[in-house]
């Protein structure tokens, strides 16, 4: 059998956990040969494997802004304004607020677990005077949050070309909006088959960016066995330490989310309990913590909020296959837990302007998630971009992320679709577009 197909078959969880285990082992025996024989024969292998890591950090720096742009303009582009009016707004106005909940809720529990190689213990003692360091920060940081805004508004050009994250995510967001709008409002049929092959166009490009991805997931594994390799081999058996800290803080706040935020949620807005409602939607949740995708558990949400909370058809096919692309709520946990853990592994002081930029970034950015397995590691280098890094801490930071990815989400997964459907059911229950139960 050829080899490469072979290889093919083997799905891509076993590969890049069989990677992970296998680099663990690896880097900590190159840590012991390095201890016996000295610094020197310690650079001299890692020098040798870290160069197969940094291509797959390239390679997903080079893919990570095509899939944001695309994925929002088409995003943006087929929301049905005109059709859905008032509820479209509703439905996006609740994606917006359960997005920034949760990643101001995941930031919280990040500095809370502070997960780092020392000083574990010590942030509980201090999270009130942080807090009053914050305030501080937060009254003498107006020209920096001014410049942050101005920053929104760059040449879109430019910063395609500098990867600045945040003007390609508002430009993406106008440029969809601006299309939808010429769509909705076109006075000739020209027009209207010009916004319809842009859109296509549009599509076409994400489906390619998509295509690109699958290759670069072919050398996921290879990528992960040599960063995870070179970082056990630098730190040694320490690494698992931060791990552990990081899946107990990821895991906990998305536990807390399913069962305690979206509760509090429910209850809040529609005046229920919410628990039979969450019961209902254990199919979804389930199929989305194996698949890891919110694309892949479209079908099973839709029928399961149309079947069991009875939404109706064309709320609960605008509201799943939306929240499948810009609803991400397991990601905004997830990603500022490991700008924590970069801050704490590498002496980093964070300040209120960074925490502000981070915090909006993530909102905006899990947009681009994609709804496909693995998507949050794309968008880690943003939040990694917020504390100017080096290569090599960026890499350290992100072979931790590729290790422990398969694991946590799976769990953040099943948060975002949770999200998606309990967002169909309160929008539903506002708009009144529920059937009789």
């Amino acid at each position: 059998m050829n080899i490469f197909a072979w290889y093919k078959k083997i799905p891509l969880i076993y590969l890049n956990l069989a990677a992970f285990v296998t680099g663990c082992i690896a880097g900590l025996v190159i840590y012991q040969i390095g201890g016996a024989c000295g610094s020197d024969a310690l650079n001299n292998i890692v020098g040798v494997i870290s160069p197969f890591g940094n291509i797959l950090v390239y390679m997903l720096k080079m893919i990570v802004i095509p899939i944001i742009f695309f994925s929002i303009i088409h995003g943006t582009a087929n929301l049905p304004l005109k059709t859905f009016g008032k509820m479209g707004i509703w439905v996006c106005v609740w994606y917006f607020c359960t997005s920034l909940y949760s990643v101001i809720f995941g930031t919280v529990m990040a500095f809370i677990f502070n997960p780092s190689l020392s000083r574990a213990n010590e942030l509980a003692g201090s999270l009130l005077s942080k807090v009053s360091e914050m305030q501080s920060a937060a009254a003498s940081s107006g020209n920096a949050f001014l410049n942050m805004i101005y920053g929104l508004f760059a040449n879109p050009f430019q910063a395609l070309a500098k990867g600045d994250f945040l003007p390609v995510i508002v430009y993406a967001i106008l440029f969809g909006l601006a299309i939808r709008s010429v769509a909705d409002n076109a006075g000739d049929e020209r027009t209207q088959n010009l916004m319809n092959s842009l859109i296509d166009t549009i599509e076409a490009l994400q489906k390619a960016t998509f295509k690109i991805i699958e290759w670069v997931m072919l050398y996921f594994p290879i990528g992960v066995f040599a960063l995870t390799a070179s970082s056990f081999a630098v730190y040694g058996i320490s690494l698992f330490n931060s791990y552990l800290q990081v899946a107990l803080c990821v895991i906990s706040g998305i536990v807390l989310m399913l069962l305690l935020c979206y509760p509090l949620f429910v209850r809040i807005v529609c005046k229920e309990n919410p628990y039979p409602i969450l019961w209902k939607l254990r199919e979804p949740i389930l199929t989305a913590f194996v698949t890891r995708s919110s694309a892949a558990t479209i079908p099973v949400s839709m029928r399961t909020v149309q079947e069991k909370l009875k939404v109706r058809k064309e709320l609960a096919g605008f509201t799943i296959s939306l929240g499948a692309t810009v609803n991400m709520d397991g990601v905004c946990v997830h990603l500022p837990v490991f700008a924590v853990l970069a801050a704490n592994m590498f002496g980093i002081d964070i300040s209120f302007s960074q925490i502000l930029l981070m915090v909006i970034g993530v909102v905006f950015a899990s947009v681009g998630a994609g709804g496909v397995p693995g998507g949050s590691i794309f968008l880690l280098f943003m939040v990694l971009g917020c504390f100017n890094l080096t290569q090599s801490q960026t890499s350290t930071v992100i072979a931790l992320a590729l290790g422990i990815n398969p694991l946590l989400d799976m769990f953040e997964t099943a948060c975002n679709v949770a999200g998606d459907n309990v967002g169909a059911y309160v929008v539903g229950k506002k708009m009144k577009m529920l059937d009789d139960k």
